[in-house]
């Protein structure tokens, strides 16, 4: 389950505490759609919590004066800050689900950690040989460095522009990540290295049962 995000983004443009106060309901949502699908029979659950939304080229390249503080890594502080709230809450509130329904796997993915190392330690991350140089450039953009990232052109607004190298870049079009980046972020993932508890995804998986006189 990765929900959320589009939320998040929608209130950004907020006063920090007014954000503050539209996190709780959102997750309670979450919750809802959670508790409908135990109800329907569903007894695994993979919930990821929000990535680094203050990295985000989109975010960069369009903030205001309310988001003139960036961080050591040229992340936008307050959204970094709004995200990792968001996150504490879903994962107390995942925390709970699991005493509401012992018998039920419920793994929270903590999202803000794979992509904010992916940004802090670009240069560690390698993708078919080659780093990714540029972690809050936009791949398929306009506009040039530090963020080449135009609001008002689309990503293929001139096909010329169209990025040949994606697997130096973490962002594709100022929100979603490049295929090398996914590639990735999902290695992490199913790592269970960044999840509570601790699984891998690959372990809750429930394989099909072979056929008594299958051949394969």
């Amino acid at each position: 389950m990765d929900i959320g995000h589009n939320d998040l983004m929608g209130v950004l443009h907020l006063p920090y505490d007014e954000i503050l106060q539209k996190l709780p309901p959102i997750v309670a949502e979450i919750r809802k759609a959670i508790e409908t699908l135990h109800k329907n029979g569903a007894k695994k659950f993979w919930i990821h919590g929000t990535g680094a939304l203050g990295c985000l080229p989109q975010k960069l390249a369009t903030r205001g004066e309310i988001d003139r503080d960036l961080d050591e890594h040229g992340c936008i502080t307050r959204i970094n800050n709004v995200a990792k709230r968001f996150n504490k809450l879903l994962s107390e509130t995942c925390d709970d689900l699991r005493l509401q329904f012992a018998s039920s796997t419920i793994v929270f993915v903590d999202m803000f950690a794979i992509k904010y190392d992916l940004v802090a330690n670009h240069t560690k991350h390698y993708n078919s040989c080659t780093g990714i140089e540029k972690p809050l450039m936009t791949c398929c953009g306009h506009g040039g460095p530090p963020y080449n990232y135009d609001p008002k052109k689309s990503c293929t607004a001139n096909d010329k522009d169209l990025c040949k190298l994606g697997e130096k870049f973490i962002s594709w079009d100022g929100v979603h990540f490049t295929d090398a980046a996914n590639e990735i972020v999902a290695s992490k993932v199913i790592s269970g290295e960044f999840s509570i508890p601790r699984i891998k995804l690959t372990a809750s998986v429930v394989r099909p049962k072979k056929a008594k006189n299958s051949r394969l």
